[in-house]
C-alpha cells in the first residue's frame, strides 16, 4: 500500500523475522536512519512497517535497513 499527501508518501512493507518488541525497536532504528524518513511504525504480530517520508521512498534502501536490523523484507503490503 502506498499513499501520498502533498509532497509526503507513506510506504507499508512487509517484513519476516519480527517476534516482538526489541525487533520492532531494531527495525524501526535502521530505518529511521534513512534520509527523508519522518515516521517509522513496524508491527511484528502483523508482519509489517509503515513508513513515511518527505519524498518518494527506495524500496532498496529500505530493504538494506531492514536486513541490517537482521530481519527479510518481503516486499510491499
Amino acid at each position: 500500500m502506498t499513499s501520498q499527501t502533498n509532497s509526503a508518501t507513506t510506504v507499508v512493507y512487509r517484513v519476516t523475522g519480527m517476534t516482538c518488541g526489541h525487533c520492532e525497536g531494531a527495525v524501526n532504528s535502521e530505518i529511521s536512519a534513512i534520509e527523508g524518513v519522518t515516521s517509522v511504525k513496524a508491527d511484528a504480530a502483523g508482519g509489517k512497517v509503515t513508513v513515511t517520508a518527505t519524498g518518494p521512498l527506495d524500496d532498496e534502501a529500505i530493504r538494506a535497513a531492514v536486513d541490517k536490523a537482521g530481519y527479510e523484507l518481503a516486499g510491499r503490503a
